[in-house]
This record gives C-alpha cells, sequence and structure tokens, in this order.
C-alpha cells in the first residue's frame, strides 16, 4: 500500500509557475513508476507527465511538454511537477499517481489532488 499526499497548488496568473509536490508513505517509494494526471471541471480525467522508477526517463502529454517537468526524489519520497508558461487551460485538479505509465488503468494508487487554478 502506497499513501500519497499532493501539495502546492493555487491561483495564479498565466504565464506564472507553480511547482506541485507529492509526497508517498508505505511501501518504498523508489519501486513505483509514478505520474501526474489532472480533471478540469466537467472534464475526463487526463495524462500530463510519467516517470520511471530511478527518474531517468519521462514523457509528456503533448499539452503540456516543453513546459512542464516531472521529477522525483526517491530519498525523500517526493514526486514533483514544476509547471511553467501556465495557461487558463492547465486549471484543473491534479493527481499524483503509483505504479503505471501513461494509461490511467494502469496506476494502483492514487492521491487526493490538489487544485489548480490559472487566471488570464
Amino acid at each position: 500500500q502506497v499513501q500519497l499526499v499532493e501539495s502546492g497548488g493555487g491561483l495564479v496568473q498565466a504565464g506564472h509557475s507553480l511547482r506541485l509536490s507529492c509526497a508517498a508513505s508505505g511501501r518504498t517509494f523508489g519501486d513505483y513508476t509514478m505520474g501526474w494526471f489532472r480533471q478540469g471541471s466537467g472534464k475526463e480525467r487526463e495524462f500530463v507527465a510519467t516517470i520511471g522508477r530511478s527518474g531517468d526517463y519521462s514523457y509528456y502529454a503533448d499539452s503540456v511538454k516543453d513546459r512542464f517537468t516531472i521529477s522525483r526524489d526517491n530519498a525523500k519520497n517526493i514526486l514533483y511537477l514544476q509547471m511553467n508558461s501556465l495557461k487558463p487551460e492547465d486549471t484543473a485538479v491534479y493527481f499524483c499517481a503509483a505504479g503505471g505509465w501513461r494509461k490511467e488503468s494502469e496506476y494502483l494508487y492514487w492521491g487526493q489532488g490538489t487544485q489548480v487554478t490559472i487566471s488570464s
């Protein structure tokens, strides 16, 4: 069992940056691939980014590529999502998840989400 808690969300203006964190506890964090997903109001949850167990490879949705960076600190059991050049369409609840790759159905554990709101 892995427990995941996101933090770092908030309200910022378009063009600004935010860094989300996801603190993990329970089983060994480094055993799991990790990912970020998001769900806008009235929309389905969508894939944002994923990272390998040691952080040596990652993959991004086209909508966030070159603006967002996923990273992890296995010593601290924390997953990050650095979000730059934010746009209003990035507004969503952001979730971290453990154990999968690009598909939501692959993931075993989920956090409760953190709200990110981008004003124009």
